[in-house]
């Protein structure tokens, strides 16, 4: 009698309608042009913390296309650092700025808080990024959209 009073319970709370894919993170796609590249030189991007301490977000990516990367939801505005380190070890330094709105998105009591976000603006410096554009300013679960175009020298 307590075993099935136990498996009641169980199904009961397993119910709960939570996304399994959760994640909120933006997508970047490597072009050259109106066409899509790869990342020839070795990329590394950092950014810093609330606490000014230093966060490794992507380490040492190369001959890829794409690349995804967390947003913050603390912040109206994020700070990147792109590394960009050619075949002769020399690197080099870009920063990138993403302004975006923060928007909490409620699922349900028993789920993780999560924020969906609204990008309003980018911008870099230009020392080996190229250009760097919103093309789908909408970030939230969805895992196969394009949120930035980026082109490097």
């Amino acid at each position: 009698m307590l075993l099935s009073q136990l498996f009641v319970f169980i199904c009961a709370c397993s119910s709960i309608e939570c996304p399994v894919e959760n994640r909120v993170r933006t997508i970047y796609h490597v072009y050259r042009g109106e066409k899509l590249d790869t990342l020839h030189d070795t990329l590394t991007i950092w950014t810093r913390t609330v606490k000014c301490k230093d966060t490794l977000l992507l380490n040492k990516r190369t001959n890829s296309s794409s690349f995804e990367l967390p947003i913050s939801y603390q912040h109206p505005e994020d700070t990147l650092y792109f590394c960009i380190t050619d075949t002769t070890k020399v690197s080099t330094t870009d920063t990138v700025w993403i302004k975006k709105d923060d928007i909490p998105h409620f699922e349900s009591v028993d789920c993780t808080p999560t924020f969906f976000h609204q990008l309003t603006g980018v911008r870099s410096t230009h020392h080996r990024i190229d250009t760097i554009v919103i093309n789908h300013s909408q970030v939230d679960y969805e895992s196969s959209t394009e949120h930035f175009h980026i082109s490097f020298k």
